[in-house]
């Protein structure tokens, strides 16, 4: 069966990621350090991991597999995640794939290299946008579509 996993810590669309679960009857995986409330929806689980860096990543990364998706803004971890099988989104709606992740984690490196070199220097992104979100709820509906049948063709085949 297909799984939603959700790097849920400072995560903002868990509420579209519940819409679109329970429209569809997939179970969703929020996976945080704690601090988040357990959701009354059945299809939706709370795993609260240890604190310490990459804990979460790691527990979704030796999770996910082909059939689910991961919802994340952490580049390493859709590369992982990608690398083992699993479609990835962004919160903004950006759908990472093998072919553009090596741009994106180019990017992030050039970009940490550039903070440690000017302490200085102010970074950050936009603002999240009502049309991310729009735009989140799209990319997330397609994934679990394309998921789940994904998923029934490797069992068509095993």
């Amino acid at each position: 069966m297909t799984t939603l996993y959700v790097d849920a810590d400072a995560c903002p669309v868990k509420s579209e990621v519940e819409r679109v679960a329970t429209r569809l009857n997939v179970p969703v995986v929020l996976v945080c350090n704690g601090g988040i409330r357990p959701s009354r929806n059945p299809l939706i689980s709370l795993q609260i991991v240890a604190e310490g860096p990459d804990v979460a990543d790691k527990w979704i990364a030796e999770r996910c597999g082909p059939g689910d998706v991961v919802v994340t803004a952490d580049i390493p971890l859709a590369d992982r995640c990608l690398k083992a099988g699993a479609l990835v989104v962004q919160h903004d709606g950006q759908i990472l794939s093998l072919a553009n992740i090596g741009g994106r984690l180019a990017t992030r490196d050039l970009m940490q290299d550039i903070r440690a070199a000017d302490p200085f220097h102010q970074g950050g992104g936009r603002a999240f946008s009502n049309a991310d979100r729009s735009r989140f709820l799209q990319a997330l509906d397609r994934l679990v579509r394309q998921a789940r049948k994904q998923r029934q063709e490797g069992s068509d085949k095993g």
